[in-house]
């Protein structure tokens, strides 16, 4: 009886997952760095009090959003792209495309591998952020959930854009700057997105990470997110996928 999953693929994920395990920088970037900043920013004594410009919440109770917002673009932005750039130029995906184990399975698990990062850090922040600072959990998991699929989705997006557009590993890296500093800022990193209110707020609302932001907050408060947040998330991804498509190149 033929298998779901061939041999081969199951050899690709192991050897994948154990060569990621070691990348203890990525792994650090991911997964603990969005956690240290949460409890910096929730260690400072004015951000754990109540602002009546911001509906009675926390500066801390923004950040958990922003933090969850940070592991992702670390991942899809910084993390991911030069392990990409690395096999291309050492030949391995031109190589694969001769074996019955695609390229794109190769591509998927580090996807994979980089996602689960992820979601061990938001684990971790939704942890520390209730059990240390008081933080709220998601009132509305389900939205909750949506939200930050298609988060995560349209972070790797971006990702993927750099990872098509950069011939080479020194110029994806330029590339992966250029967009990740942005990317901070329209996430909320310097700023929260729901504090910024007027015309700023509407224009990063566009970007999608803003957007993210706003469901992500949203479905922390227990309302379901509007659906121009969602609408926003769902063009970019379909923008950033068939950019990365359309200009991705194997060798």
């Amino acid at each position: 009886m033929s298998t779901l999953v061939s041999p081969g693929t199951v050899a690709v994920l192991r050897t994948e997952a154990r060569l990621f395990g070691r990348e203890v920088g990525s792994l650090f970037w991911i997964v603990a760095f969005p956690v240290v900043l949460l409890c910096v920013m929730g260690f400072i004594p004015g951000y754990r009090e109540p602002d009546p410009e911001l509906g009675g919440l926390r500066v801390v109770d923004l950040y958990v959003p922003v933090t969850v917002l940070l592991s992702m673009i670390m991942a899809a932005i910084l993390a991911m792209p030069p392990v990409v750039f690395a096999y291309r130029e050492a030949g391995v995906l031109r190589r694969l495309r001769t074996t019955p184990v695609r390229p794109l399975t190769l591509l998927a698990a580090q996807v994979g591998l980089h996602g689960a990062a992820v979601a061990a850090s938001t684990v971790l922040l939704l942890l520390v952020g209730s059990l240390a600072f008081g933080t709220p959990v998601p009132a509305s998991p389900g939205w909750y959930l949506l939200a930050y699929v298609l988060a995560l989705v349209v972070s790797f997006g971006l990702g993927a854009i750099v990872t098509a557009i950069a011939p080479n590993a020194r110029i994806g890296m330029a590339v992966g700057m250029v967009l990740f500093f942005p990317s901070m800022f329209t996430a909320g990193v310097w700023f929260p997105v729901q504090a910024m209110g007027g015309l700023l707020q509407r224009v990063v609302e566009l970007t999608p990470l803003g957007a993210a932001s706003q469901a992500l907050h949203q479905a922390m408060a227990g309302q379901a997110p509007d659906l121009q947040h969602l609408g926003v998330m769902a063009l970019w991804t379909v923008v950033c996928y068939g950019i990365a498509s359309r200009t991705f190149r194997w060798e």
